[in-house]
């Protein structure tokens, strides 16, 4: 029996509705919400299954999830438009915002440095707790106290948690506010996103609740198991990737309410498919009359700042400003497509030259840390009805 489809899909874009579906028939999906944006205009509004992973309350058209990593791209936003704006020069030192910050020869990292992953500070040595992370003070405190395990701006290396509180404290220090604040005033309220990073008491009814699935193997070049040297990283304490994503020992549970009401811009954001897929289509257009950033940010956020074997994640990546761009590791629309997944499943991201912006999120979080089969499929069923 196949799953009940819930929404609408505008003529051209059927393509999705239908691959949409076959990820809950094939490939495992509990519940979950697609939304698709051409030019500013929704196209794609789809939802499905249940709220919670292991539940039976129906998933809501104003259900949100937590996005993980997909939460990096609205994070990366931040910085950008208040460079945009002259508040802050992408090619300055950390530490002029952040004098602290310039301890153990981080005197030269750039702010450059933060947003693509070429800071050196992926891990912590001293692992913090759930409430040192949701604490802004001691956050910062760690990080300055850190130091590089390379030479900043010489090599990549994906900061899985560090990256947060980085930009956090960036924000902090150039306006007074924290990031989650900042993009609920700045972002989320101008658009009417149904997103939040630190997530309000009063939206805590509208979040369904998170798990480990488990999956078919998918057919084709995407593969649900990782190769050898990949396995071994995650499985070796030792090794930056397992160090990157304990940064917070023991790993938090990401249905906790204090895990969701820290804003946390690494991990800890929370949206529905159109929260991401409206943010994502208001930095390349206008949407209701918003833009958020214009057009030679926009060049700024995806033109390629790091290539190559990546220090973390062990296999190829390519980051621009904050933004994962189209690639072996994280396959998007297209060539010039940007944007950011979230480990397990959900993803969002613009593709200017067609216009489209997507936003994808699930409640089911599988093996996969930046190529889900799932949000695959339904890529190609946008390319798909593009080329209809």
């Amino acid at each position: 029996m196949g799953v009940d489809v819930h929404g609408t899909v505008a003529e051209g874009f059927e393509p999705v509705g239908e691959a949409f579906a076959r990820n809950f028939e094939v490939l495992g999906d509990r519940g979950a919400a697609v939304a698709v944006y051409r030019d500013g205009r929704k196209v794609v509004d789809l939802w499905a299954g249940v709220r919670d992973v292991d539940g039976t309350e129906p998933w809501r058209r104003d259900t949100a999830q937590v996005v993980r990593s997909a939460t990096k791209g609205v994070a990366a936003a931040v910085l950008l438009l208040l460079h945009q704006r002259g508040e802050l020069d992408l090619d300055a030192p950390v530490g002029r915002y952040w004098p602290e910050f310039k301890a153990h020869g981080k005197e030269r990292l750039l702010v450059r440095h933060v947003l693509n992953h070429r800071a050196g500070l992926p891990v912590l040595d001293r692992p913090l707790t759930l409430d040192e992370a949701a604490d802004p003070v001691r956050a910062a405190e760690a990080l300055a106290a850190q130091a590089p395990v390379w030479e900043p701006g010489t090599d990549h290396g994906y900061h899985a948690l560090t990256y947060g509180w980085l930009v956090d404290e960036l924000v902090r220090r150039v306006t007074g506010r924290g990031s989650g604040e900042w993009i609920a005033s700045e972002i989320a309220g101008p658009l009417g996103l149904d997103l939040w990073v630190g997530l309000p008491d009063a939206r805590a009814h509208r979040v369904g609740t998170v798990g480990r699935i488990e999956g078919p193997e998918p057919s084709g070049t995407l593969r649900a198991r990782p190769k050898r040297s990949v396995a071994d990283a995650y499985a070796d304490p030792s090794s930056l990737t397992r160090r990157a994503f304990a940064a917070i020992t023991p790993f938090p549970d990401q249905n906790d309410p204090v895990f969701r009401a820290a804003a946390l811009p690494a991990a800890g954001g929370i949206a529905t498919a159109d929260g991401l897929a409206r943010f994502y289509a208001s930095l390349i257009g206008p949407v209701d009359g918003v833009r958020l950033l214009d057009p030679a940010t926009v060049a700024l956020a995806r033109a390629e700042e790091s290539a190559g074997p990546d220090r973390v994640l062990v296999v190829s990546t390519r980051f621009g400003l904050g933004y994962m761009l189209h690639g072996g590791a994280s396959p998007l629309l297209a060539p010039g497509s940007f944007g950011h997944p979230g480990r397990g499943g959900s993803l969002g991201f613009a593709d200017p030259e067609s216009g489209v912006a997507f936003g994808y999120v699930t409640n089911g979080f599988r093996r996969t840390v930046t190529a889900d089969p799932r949000a695959q499929a339904l890529i190609r069923a946008v390319r798909q009805a593009l080329t209809a």
